[in-house]
């Protein structure tokens, strides 16, 4: 791959119009801009990230994270960007200097495919599929279409919502940069071709021919001794970096406001990244507050500025072989030694503390049941709509979703993009109102 064809300014969907500017942005600042101002990303304020959505506390949400990813991924671009502009000069690409924003835009999108409730959302779509009423379907769809909801992946999800011609829309969806979209994919393949065991993948059958039009554009290549699976846009690195480590020092940061961690655990865990000079440095420097949340958003503000140099220069280190498609695992596992070992005690008391701690499964267990209860009515509404409470229901859903689609597969797809889409707000009101808990005030 080489990065002449990497970073494209050509827009999926207005592929014709290509090479016409109408402002003094920059193509992909343009893509932010697009990002920043529609209503999924809006909607990703009222989507859990880890915790619970605020009471007393705020912590983070699906939209404070994507934003602090964004951020992060700027940083991470334009460091990166200026080493290869020492290395090759203006000749690799005329849009290496514009590396940081298209990685920052990406971070943007990263997540808005993702269902309410967290992870357990992306669980609960495909164990209905997999393990529960949704099994009965098997056999009504392709191989390849029953694997898409069997193994329902938000990365894929955010793939097509950015891309996909939703009723009333226009073509290309939201018309991002072609490179802006490769980088969101952090799984370049179909879902057939995922691990058995991991079971990730970055599009569904139903746009795998839109990934591999940007593919061939861009000079995206296969994985050596893998023909159906691509190798990363290599910017997707930068954007799974920021991820990385925006997830890791944000659930940690707070895990301490909830109380979960004390002010000297977290301190710790954060001190540990530094080398002996640079952590009396800092200790010298915490000194002048006696805010225990103000030392440790210092010491996070810290920790994130060395990774984001270490990440940098790692993807600078290892260039040739992300080039050439041979490159793997992540950024965060080439950090040096130090970094390395506790970013592993950070992952490893956020497992034991966090992830299962009772305000965390909670929320798992209770999107659980509506998830799966929204489903079990969507998809009889959409698979028999001439039934009464069909026909009642459907009214109920957007005219942008599929819901008349002529196949199952079709169908079944746009009752995921509607439930993917709502915020945990509004998908626990309409569980209450389809269930009866809830009734409008008369």
């Amino acid at each position: 791959m080489d990065w002449n064809r990497l970073l494209s300014t050509k827009r999926f969907g207005l592929e014709t119009l290509h090479g016409q500017r109408h402002d003094d942005r920059s193509e992909f600042q343009r893509d932010y801009d697009r990002l920043i101002f529609s209503a999924p990303f809006r909607r990703l304020q009222n989507k859990t990230q880890v915790f619970p959505l605020p009471g007393s506390v705020f912590v983070h949400n699906r939209l404070t994270h994507s934003l602090e990813v964004a951020c992060v991924g700027r940083s991470l671009g334009v460091n990166a960007a200026q080493s290869l502009l020492q290395r090759h000069g203006d000749a690799a690409s005329p849009f290496l200097g514009e590396i940081g924003s298209i990685v920052s835009a990406a971070c943007l999108a990263h997540d808005m495919g993702n269902p309410p409730f967290g992870h357990s959302g992306e669980k609960a779509i495909a164990t209905y599929f997999s393990e529960g009423a949704g099994q009965r379907l098997a056999g009504r769809m392709r191989p390849e279409e029953w694997r898409d909801l069997t193994c329902f992946e938000g990365n894929a999800n955010a793939f097509r919502l950015l891309t996909h011609r939703f009723n009333g829309r226009r073509e290309g969806g939201f018309v991002l940069t072609y490179s802006t979209l490769a980088s969101i994919v952090k799984y370049p393949y179909a879902s057939v071709h995922a691990d058995e065991k991991k079971q990730k993948f970055g599009f569904f059958t139903s746009e795998r021919e839109s990934y591999e039009r940007i593919a061939a554009e861009l000079g995206i290549v296969r994985q050596p001794g893998h023909a159906e699976r691509y190798a990363r846009h290599p910017l997707v690195y930068l954007v799974e970096a920021a991820d990385d480590i925006c997830y890791q020092l944000m659930d940690i940061e707070d895990a301490h406001k909830l109380r979960i961690l004390s002010g000297d655990e977290t301190k710790a865990l954060l001190l540990a990244f530094f080398d002996e000079p640079r952590r009396a440095r800092r200790l010298d420097t915490m000194r002048m507050v006696t805010d225990v949340n103000e030392q440790i958003a210092y010491l996070r503000s810290s920790v994130v500025g060395q990774l984001v140099d270490e990440c940098a220069r790692a993807f600078v280190e290892h260039e040739e072989e992300i080039l050439a498609g041979t490159f793997t695992g992540s950024l965060i596992k080439r950090l040096p030694e130090q970094s390395a070992a506790a970013y592993e005690a950070c992952s490893a008391l956020a497992f034991e503390k966090i992830y299962r701690s009772t305000e965390v499964l909670d929320v798992e267990l209770g999107g659980y049941k509506i998830i799966l209860t929204l489903l079990d009515h969507l998809v009889e509404a959409v698979l028999n709509p001439s039934k009464a409470y069909s026909k009642q229901l459907l009214m109920r859903i957007p005219q942008q979703y599929e819901t008349d689609a002529p196949t199952d597969y079709g169908r079944l797809m746009a009752v995921l993009d509607y439930v993917s889409g709502m915020t945990d707000v509004y998908a626990l009101d309409l569980y209450r109102k389809i269930t009866g808990m809830s009734m409008p005030s008369l």
